[in-house]
């Protein structure tokens, strides 16, 4: 949980402060910034909709509260970690907003982090609800219909 507490405002910082660009080409920046502004936008339904599904489940750890409920509504039911996906989303927002190719790299490694995160919840959410497993079967880790 700390690494992700140095990792994300690193993200933003880079996006901020870069000075490489991906592009100079004046219509392609505009097509990457309007990708960004998409990417941003999707980041924030996924995390205040993933936050809002788990509701009382929500945990600042990526251990599963003791009195929870394994939740496959709403955004659960396209994505299994939709905070995490829309972090990602939001990284990767951010960075096409900017045209930063250094914000490209960081928003990998926020998806590399999230990807390397969530097997280590994933195994707590098997061990603690039996129809997990088969929830893994069904629905996609971080990226809807494709990971």
């Amino acid at each position: 949980m700390v690494a992700q507490f140095v990792l994300l405002p690193a993200a933003l910082a880079v996006d901020i402060y870069s000075r490489d660009t991906i592009v100079t080409a004046g219509y392609v920046r505009f097509l990457l910034a309007g990708a960004g502004v998409v990417g941003l936008v999707v980041g924030i339904v996924f995390v205040a909709g993933g936050v809002l599904g788990l509701g009382r489940n929500l945990t600042a750890l990526p251990h599963p509260v003791d009195d929870g409920r394994m939740v496959q509504a709403g955004l659960y039911s396209v994505v299994r970690h939709p905070i995490y996906a829309g972090v990602i989303f939001g990284s990767f927002g951010a960075a096409l907003l900017a045209v930063s190719l250094a914000g490209v790299i960081m928003a990998a490694l926020v998806l590399i982090f999230f990807d390397r995160k969530s097997r280590r919840e994933e195994a707590w959410l098997t061990e603690k609800y039996a129809e997990y497993a088969q929830y893994r079967l069904k629905v996609r880790k971080l990226i809807p219909f494709i990971y």
